[in-house]
């Protein structure tokens, strides 16, 4: 007859061989970045966390990690330490893409953030204070966060977790179960404790391919902090914040507005949005469709460069 005891050894032991088995899978695609930055005659240096993901060399990163850098290393966990160049930076989703001259390196596996649920299970590997590859887990604890980045720029879709980062942990994945990275630890609270938060990893496929492609993002901007909601049957993105000044309240955006339509297409989430303020739509007027007080209507939006 099974005992409570040997129910919660059990129990225990499956965490722990989905929380090893994550580990395992990503641990050898991790990245400890050293960083040498200077101003003038001074140099400063630090660090972060990466991850490679493609075998040909391209990592990826926090832009508030190497942003600025002259000089950027990073070392596998097997011990191969590579000069790194920088292949771009984007302060407004800090994220960067950085690549090593090296072939047939372990690539992780990019997952699909769109999938996860609060309550997940979730990895992440990472250098921090410079202890190399060290695992921690936790949980999704909610989506839709927005962030406000470096550059002063609201980010959207958030992953909040309470698996422990910590200064060196920036850049470095978050994992689900099964290794895939859904994230990219971004940033703390302090004095908060398991309060953490990461960049969705379809946020950061977008970014990473314009930046191997153009080594910048050009973009239209709105001025607004949105969230995906699923309303009246469908989907759309709720307005959570309006930039002072911003293009969106301009147009007469408000908080509490639902998003449903961007310059005649359907929009059902902020990827979505996104993908269609692309560098053709600066300074284009375009029709904001939206639902406000159960009203569907439509304002006349203008996107600066952002």
């Amino acid at each position: 007859m099974e005992t409570l005891l040997d129910s919660e050894a059990q129990l225990h032991d499956a965490y722990s061989q989905a929380v090893m088995g994550a580990a395992e899978r990503l641990s050898p695609s991790v990245a400890n970045l050293a960083v040498i930055k200077r101003d003038g005659h001074r140099e400063a240096r630090g660090g972060g966390s990466g991850f490679v993901f493609t075998a040909n060399g391209y990592i990826l990163t926090n832009s508030h990690v190497v942003h600025g850098a002259s000089s950027v290393r990073a070392a596998l966990s097997d011990g191969r330490e590579f000069a790194a160049e920088l292949v771009g930076d984007d302060p407004h989703t800090d994220l960067a893409v950085i690549r090593v001259r090296a072939d047939g390196l372990p690539a992780a596996v990019l997952g699909d953030s769109s999938r996860l649920k609060p309550g997940q299970l979730v990895v992440a590997v990472g250098n921090p204070y410079g202890f190399q590859t060290t695992v921690t887990a936790g949980v999704v604890s909610a989506l839709g966060r927005s962030l406000r980045t470096e550059s002063g720029r609201l980010l959207d879709q958030v992953i909040q977790t309470d698996a422990a980062l910590n200064p060196g942990n920036s850049g470095g994945p978050l994992a689900d179960a099964r290794g895939e990275v859904v994230g990219v630890a971004t940033a703390i609270i302090l004095p908060a404790q398991g309060i953490c938060f990461a960049i969705p990893v379809n946020t950061a496929k977008w970014v990473a391919g314009e930046l191997i492609r153009a080594g910048r993002i050009r973009r239209g901007w709105l001025g607004l902090a949105g969230q995906d909601v699923r309303a009246q049957g469908g989907r759309g993105v709720l307005v959570v914040g309006v930039e002072p000044g911003g293009p969106a309240e301009r147009a007469g955006v408000e908080q509490g507005d639902l998003l449903v339509g961007f310059a005649g297409t359907p929009i059902g989430s902020v990827d979505e949005l996104h993908r269609l303020l692309g560098e053709a739509s600066i300074g284009v007027s375009a029709a904001l469709e939206a639902v406000r007080a159960g009203r569907r209507f439509s304002l006349t939006v203008r996107p600066e460069e952002g």
